[in-house]
């Protein structure tokens, strides 16, 4: 299984951009904070997460700033690379 869910607020968002079948496609930056519970223990977790939303998802009106709860999977940059990259599949945001 390789599912994620998160949230957090938008941090950076690059242009919206086409696939060579012309499927749009977003790339932003997810800043993510929390506590969680680790071997009974509080721990404050911090993060950024790259995040790139295809088709429908990619037209989304969300902005610097924004806060969203994100729901997908985590896939290598390219097939080459191995940086991990979350695609989005489902989007909310969080008033």
């Amino acid at each position: 299984m390789n599912t994620l869910v998160i949230s957090g607020v938008v941090l950076s968002i690059e242009p919206i951009r086409y696939t060579p079948a012309g499927m749009p496609l977003l790339s932003f930056v997810l800043q993510h904070a929390s506590e969680q519970i680790e071997a009974g223990l509080k721990r404050r977790v911090e993060c950024e997460v790259n995040v790139v939303a295809l088709g429908e998802l990619a037209k989304l009106n969300i902005q610097p700033g924004s806060l969203i709860k994100a729901k997908g999977f985590l896939a290598k940059r390219s097939a080459k690379s191995h940086q991990l990259v979350m695609h989005i599949n489902q989007l909310q945001t969080v008033e």
